[in-house]
């Protein structure tokens, strides 16, 4: 298990009955770049690959 494994548990537990639009997960990803831009490239990256999980590939 890696560290961030636990993170992701922890959301699954605590929000995992939760229904939530792709317009609010978008806006929480750049509330929390606003809060901690170091963090910008992972976040991007983490959304530009949710954002083409269903293209095809080359």
């Amino acid at each position: 298990m890696y560290f961030t494994d636990r993170g992701i548990e922890e959301l699954e537990s605590r929000r995992g009955e939760e229904q939530v639009s792709v317009a609010w997960l978008a806006a929480r990803f750049q509330q929390f770049v606003d809060e901690n831009p170091d963090f910008e490239v992972p976040v991007e990256r983490l959304a530009t690959w949710l954002a083409r999980l269903d293209d095809e590939e080359d």
